[in-house]
């Protein structure tokens, strides 16, 4: 059993930056997937980065690239996303998520424990 916990969320001006991080608690040995996730009122849940092959490969959603940054502890015990030159559209609900399914960590169905969330709100 696994229990995240996020945090680091917050109001800015576009163009700002900010980092959200994510304490792990439980066992994590079995985990292979660890990313973010996040979404806006109304919206469907859309992956947003993810850390996985112990911590040595990273993908991100065309819609982020370039512009945020996710990592882990060696231990597996904080993820981070630093968030930089942020815009209005990336107002939402971050939340991080670990799965143990070997598959393709951009698949949400390889997430099995899932966060609380932070709200993230980048105004004009």
């Amino acid at each position: 059993q696994v229990q995240l916990v996020e945090s680091g969320g917050g109001s800015v001006q576009a163009g700002g930056s900010l980092r959200l991080s994510c304490a792990a608690s439980g066992y994590t040995g079995s985990t292979y997937c660890m990313g973010w996730f996040r979404q806006a009122p109304g919206k469907e849940r859309d992956w947003v980065a993810a850390v996985y092959a112990g911590g040595r490969l990273t993908n991100y959603a065309d819609s982020v690239q370039g512009r945020f940054t996710a990592s882990q502890e060696n231990a597996k015990t904080t993820l981070y996303l630093h968030m930089n030159s942020l815009k209005p559209e990336d107002t939402a609900m971050y939340y991080c998520a670990t799965g143990t399914v070997v598959a393709s960590c951009r698949l949400q169905s390889s997430y099995k424990y899932w966060g609380q969330g932070t709200q993230v709100t980048v105004s004009s």
